[in-house]
């Protein structure tokens, strides 16, 4: 009886320079295809304003925040919450009637001395459209420094950041 012969596996041949050069572009085009096809789909994830996978709600406005610090310099007495919502409807309300948000909180910065102060601090939260920027800008400015005067502050923080915003 003939057993059928199997044939002995042949060890592989070595790429040539040129195969392997070959091979190379092929895997460099091939990354570089993908790539193309997915950076669309990636991109439409991110949110710049324009293009976004989810349906944008809402008009462009302008978010800012103002963080206002309670402590006094010289160890005075810290402003209080009358004292704080007596500004707010003085100097804030006036200027932004539309509404606002304050939050109470607890901070730290570095004053000008750069000793780290601690304190009770107040955020007012402004949303105005972005139309409206130059202008609430400048009502923005004169809050800050009006209560900087008025308490005796260094200093209050802003923020501004773009937003969507539906009522």
């Amino acid at each position: 009886m003939k057993l059928p012969m199997t044939p002995t596996p042949q060890p592989a041949a070595k790429p040539t320079p040129k195969t392997a050069v070959t091979r190379g572009r092929a895997v460099l085009v091939t990354a570089g295809l993908l790539l193309a096809l997915a950076a669309p789909t990636a991109y439409a994830t991110l949110d710049d304003g324009e293009t976004t996978a989810v349906p944008q709600r809402g008009e462009p406005y302008v978010e800012s925040r103002l963080l206002f610090g309670t402590e006094r310099p010289g160890g005075g007495p810290a402003v209080t919450d009358e004292q704080f919502m007596n500004f707010v409807d003085e100097e804030v309300t006036p200027d932004f009637p539309d509404g606002l948000t304050v939050q109470t909180g607890r901070g730290q910065w570095r004053d000008a001395s750069g000793t780290i102060e601690k304190e009770r601090s107040y955020e007012l939260i402004l949303l105005y459209p972005v139309e409206a920027a130059r202008t609430s800008d400048r009502k923005i400015e004169e809050i800050r420094r009006a209560y900087e005067k008025e308490f005796g502050q260094e200093s209050v923080a802003r923020v501004d950041d773009r937003a969507r915003v539906d009522f």
